[in-house]
């Protein structure tokens, strides 16, 4: 039997119901419990149809993985569990193969994860489009975007921490692969309100605290900020610090994510001091002063901020000052000039302050834009993604021009939801042929036209009362509307005069409340006009347009003198409204994907879910009307061959495999399980169920097959399993047999082997001893015969050797006597010779034997090999004195050359200089004996590796032999300068010991002579050739703690380069040239008041007294 092919299904181990289109009885309230179901099993996800509904769960969850982005890559939609994933996925594949243009449409309250689910729509995409080098690259600009939007755009709320406030819009563009070429970002109504005034509990715009934390102290000095947050009046300290948001960190990878969009450093640098002026401007203050004519006008307090501000964007003080201080008012030819009491003063900081930041943000979109936009201009395909505010209700008649203006923006998005889903669901039942049942739904076109009629809406109104000459407040424009808006059935005041609203206490006198699709809400009129104006005197665009600041001078292109436009500005309103327009054309020309982000608590916890909250965002989300909609009609739909692989069990002519068109299978398998006709429709692709319950009544009856099947299939294994085993057992037990009847016969075998090998044995060694006694027989035989026979050779040896002896003993006897007779002969003949030289041969045998001794004695007395050892042994004889000296001599001369053998080349450098010291001063100079036991160094201050005396080393190409710090002693009144004292092979240098610069140099050809005194001192002159270049100020006289070793350096390498001995002159008093003048030095004895230094002193022009103590 063919192998089954398995597939995950929506309806598989679902949690509750996945799709709420198949919620049964639907209603609010099994709605809720039906998301708090999943929610608490981690099932963040749910459908509606192909919208899909996000839950945040405030917390991490394991189903955005690199191994989910392959489960959900190229599936069905409705193949496996709900997730953001596989709407992505769908979105992709229907604009890369279908080429659809595209928008996903992401919308919820805040803190309801709408920025997290677009930054899961893009890294999907990201994930599953091409690979490559440049396409990485475009992927990375694009992710690396929103760090950047999000620094500037987001902030820290009571209901979110990371809350944008800001809508946007981006246009990812594909090539025909469905590779991204780039992006286009579009944003709306940023909230630059926030910047200089935010609610309690809630922060600025992130991108202000990053700059503090993570900057570092260079870049703050350079900004002209410090690090603490309550320097600054724009930021609130209340909620200054959110945990788990390290501000550092995120300015860094901001600072990253900016390098990798495309910003320069210049660029970045520029933006972060925009961000640090409008920073400073919060910390201005004003204070009223009276003019003569009795008008108030403001000074700025302190004027070390606007100081700062000025540096900072390189705006001359005296014009900013006086934009603050003064109004100019232009109306055809003429001008006015007037003053700014303190709250316009104010008024016209803070609107500075919002416009700086609001177009410093557009400028950061359109520069991302420059950086990811598409460059090349072949035909595009389209992605959009719509992050934008969701529908915002405060309590305690807390909205304002803001809510209105996003509920407005909300309002068109549910018109364009109803009509675009309403449109989607039309055209697949013409697709598929089936019949089209009208669907009566709530349509918001009556709301969105009560605000934005050109005519009497609400936009308009407010546009024309902002514009109205004459005094224009809040009031008149609540009065206004009274008058044009008070019969519109969606439209409530207590001032209109209408009576269903005259004793309505929730409606206070000060608000307007309209009927919005999500509910009713309450709008405080206070500020709607200031907010619509949002203007910003002229005087302060042209001096903005002054700075020299090139960022700032290009976002206030109006303040130029040359390009004045007397025309109003247009309105907050009217602006956002053609934004909004705008929106809708493009959002119209693709297919919309819906994600509907809900926040199931107000404590940004995990685990909670408010069901009161929940229920308010599913109202004003519209998401039962949505559900409504899709099931008026049909409300599950699925193509054939997905619903025949699923429910062919269910039918014996469908089970295990159909042979004919997937359609035939399913209109078999219908009419088999009798459902009823009215029931479902067959489309030309897809099975049409009217009800849920006819879905869930199939899956309860594949369940049961499936149990069937499960239990047929236990059965018919267990049969298998038990049939396997007994084969399995019958077959072991022959092995078995097999087994034990070869091992029987091998032990058998084994035990006839063995005694066999035994009775062998016993017969091989009966053999064996048998021939050992023969063979031992034999032996003795043979070693009695010879034995007989050595002792008869014996005998016949010992007989032979007897006379041998006899014989040797006659020839023995003559020998001696001839011998004696000989030598008796001999001693008679020189007897008379001995007696003459006996006496002189023994004087000659004994002197002998006695210097013998003496060598030998000597060798066991010799000193050690040190050539400082004076030691010798004492002469055992008199006649020996001469020898005795001479070996000294000779021994002392061999130990001194082994001594010296030792010695490097360096060494014997030193030990040279040191005897040219010694016969140049001892005996002479007072000072020598203590310079015998220090090292001659010559480099003291190590010139090549201080990096200070760099400049210095670079201006000497020759070895520097020494290298010393000298006190130079002045010439007029004989105080002393440090000088650093420099010898080479051919020069004689002195340089500045603070800045290395060379004073003077003289070569070693013109220094004629060195004098010196011979007390304890180091003074000593150094005499020039008269006439010579170097000696045109005269001789120098210095004094050094290393006289020594300097005068004897510079003796050697004077005479190795002229081959002339330096004549070093050693004396009390001196004459040394100083100019013109000779001058005597004398050196004297005397008490000194600072301990035991030399002083010198200059008594007159021709004497200079050194007192040495």
């Amino acid at each position: 039997m063919a192998k089954m092919e398995v597939k995950t299904s929506l309806l598989d181990n679902m949690i509750g119901v996945g799709d709420m289109v198949l919620l049964e009885p639907l209603n609010e309230e099994t709605f809720i419990n039906n998301l708090k179901k999943r929610f608490d099993h981690s099932e963040i996800y749910t459908y509606i149809g192909s919208v899909v509904i996000s839950v945040n769960p405030y917390r991490s969850l394991p189903i955005y993985s690199p191994e989910k982005v392959e489960e959900y890559r190229n599936r069905n939609f409705y193949e496996l569990s709900p997730h953001i994933f596989a709407l992505s996925d769908e979105a992709y594949r229907s604009l890369r193969d279908q080429d659809k243009d595209q928008c996903i449409l992401i919308t919820g309250e805040s803190g309801a994860g709408k920025t997290e689910a677009s930054k899961l729509v893009m890294s999907y995409v990201a994930a599953v489009c091409g690979k490559g080098a440049e396409v990485n690259q475009v992927k990375e600009q694009l992710l690396q975007s929103n760090p950047v939007l999000e620094a500037f755009g987001n902030a820290k709320t009571v209901r979110n921490d990371n809350s944008s406030r800001f809508g946007k819009y981006m246009d990812i563009e594909f090539d025909f692969k469905g590779d991204p070429l780039g992006g286009v970002i579009s944003n709306y109504l940023l909230e630059k309100s926030r910047v200089v005034k935010q609610p309690r509990g809630e922060r600025n715009f992130h991108v202000f605290y990053q700059l503090l934390s993570g900057a570092s102290e260079e870049l703050l000095n350079k900004l002209k900020l410090e690090r603490d947050f309550s320097k600054y009046n724009y930021l609130s300290l209340d909620s200054a610090k959110v945990n788990g948001v390290d501000d550092a960190a995120n300015f860094r990878t901001v600072r990253n994510a900016m390098q990798i969009v495309g910003f320069m450093d210049h660029e970045a640098e520029s933006v972060l001091a925009v961000v640090a002026a409008v920073l400073k401007l919060g910390n201005i203050e004003f204070k009223p002063e009276s003019r003569v004519n009795g008008l108030d006008e403001s000074k700025i307090k302190d004027k070390n901020e606007l100081k700062e501000i000025c540096e900072l964007t390189g705006i001359d003080q005296s014009v900013l000052e006086r934009a603050f201080s003064f109004r100019t008012v232009e109306a055809k030819q003429e001008k006015v000039s007037t003053t700014l009491n303190v709250a316009q003063a104010y008024y016209a900081r803070d609107a500075l302050a919002k416009n700086l930041y609001s177009r410093l943000f557009s400028w950061l979109v359109n520069r991302i834009n420059e950086s990811i936009k598409a460059q090349t201009k072949v035909r595009k395909k389209v992605m959009g993604v719509l992050d934008i505010y969701g529908f915002e209700i405060f309590e305690n008649a807390d909205n304002s021009f803001e809510q209105f203006i996003i509920n407005y923006c909300n309002e068109k998005l549910q018109q364009i939801f109803i009509e675009l889903t309403l449109k989607e669901e039309q055209e697949e039942y013409i697709r598929e042929d089936i019949e089209w049942t009208h669907i009566d739904y709530f349509n918001n076109a009556i709301i969105c036209d009560l605000i934005e009629n050109n005519t009497n809406g609400i936009l308009a109104m407010l546009d024309e009362e902002c514009l109205r000459p004459g005094t224009v407040t809040d009031e008149t424009f609540l009065e206004k509307l009274n008058q044009v808006c008070a019969t519109h059935q969606h439209f409530e005041s207590r001032m209109s005069k209408c009576s269903r609203f005259l004793n309505d206490t929730s409606l206070p006198h000060s608000c307007f409340r309209i009927q919005h699709y999500a509910g009713k809400v309450l709008y405080q009129v206070e500020g709607f006009v200031d907010k619509n104006n949002d203007l910003l005197y002229r005087d302060l665009s042209q001096a903005m347009w002054k700075a020299s600041h090139a960022l700032i001078k290009s976002l206030f292109p109006e303040g130029n003198p040359a390009k004045i436009n007397l025309k109003r500005p247009p309105t907050a309103g009217s602006q956002f409204k053609a934004s909004v327009a705008t929106l809708m054309k493009n959002l119209q020309t693709k297919n919309p994907n819906y994600i509907r982000c809900i926040k199931p608590n107000d404590k940004k916890a995990a685990h909670i879910f408010t069901e009161a909250l929940v229920c308010h965002q599913i109202r004003y989300l519209g998401l039962l009307e949505n559900v409504r909609v899709r099931r008026a009609g049909y409300a599950f739909r699925q193509a054939y061959e997905p619903c025949l692989e699923r429910y062919k069990m269910l039918c014996k002519q469908t089970w295990p495999h159909w042979k004919g068109p997937a359609r035939s299978g399913v209109e078999v398998l219908f009419n088999e399980l009798e459902i009823p006709v009215e029931e479902y429709s067959f489309g030309r692709s897809k099975i049409f169920i009217r009800n849920p319950r006819t879905l869930f009544k199939l899956e309860d009856l594949r369940k049961q097959r499936l149990e069937d099947l499960a239990t047929l299939i236990q059965k018919i294994y267990r049969g298998w399993k038990c049939r396997t085993h007994f084969l399995l057992m019958k077959k072991s037990q022959i092995v078995i047999a097999a087994w034990y009847r070869r091992y029987a016969q091998q032990k058998r075998y084994q035990q006839t082997k063995s005694s066999a090998l035994v009775i062998q044995s016993y017969i091989r060694g009966w053999k064996a001893r048998k021939i050992l006694r023969e063979l031992k027989h034999q032996k003795r035989c043979k070693e009695a015969v010879t034995t007989i026979a050595a002792y008869w050779h014996g005998t016949q040896a010992r007989r032979e050797l007897r006379r041998l002896k006899e014989e040797a003993r006659n020839k023995h006897a003559i020998a001696v006597i001839w011998a004696y007779w000989l030598g008796s002969k001999v001693r008679r003949e020189y007897r008379k010779f001995f007696r003459a030289n006996a006496g002189k041969k023994i004087y000659e045998f004994t002197l002998q034997r006695i210097v013998q001794k003496y060598f030998l004695e000597m060798k066991n007395k010799m000193p050690s090999l040190s050539p400082i050892d004076k030691n010798w042994p004492s002469r055992p004889y008199l006649f020996l004195d001469s020898t005795h000296k001479e070996l000294k001599r000779i021994f002392h001369l061999w130990r001194c050359k082994k001594y010296r053998d030792q010695f490097t080349d360096q060494q014997k450098l030193i030990y040279e200089e040191k005897l040219e010291a010694s016969e140049l001063f001892k005996d002479k100079k007072a000072l020598y004996p203590s310079s015998v036991g220090q090292p001659f160094q010559g480099a003291y201050l190590e010139i090549n590796k201080n990096p200070k005396y760099k400049k210095l080393k670079d201006a000497i190409e020759e070895k520097i032999i020494i290298a010393e710090v000298v006190n130079k002693i002045n010439r007029a009144n004989g105080k002393s300068t440090s000088r650093i004292f420099l010898l080479t092979n051919n020069n004689l240098l002195l340089a500045d010991q603070k800045s290395g610069q060379i004073k003077s140099e003289v070569p070693l050809v013109d220094v004629t002579k060195v004098s010196m005194s011979s007390q304890n001192d180091g003074f000593f002159a150094v005499h020039l050739k008269e006439g010579s270049e170097a000696a045109s100020k005269g001789d120098f006289l210095f004094s050094s703690d290393h006289l020594i070793e300097m005068a004897t350096k510079l003796y050697r390498t004077t005479l190795s380069q002229t081959k002339q001995k330096l004549n070093i002159e050693i004396s009390d008093e001196f004459l040394v040239q100083f100019r013109q003048d000779k001058v005597c030095v004398k050196f004297i004895q005397g008490n000194q008041k600072n301990g035991s230094v030399p002083t010198c002193k200059r008594k007159n022009n021709r004497l200079l007294e050194v007192a040495v103590p």
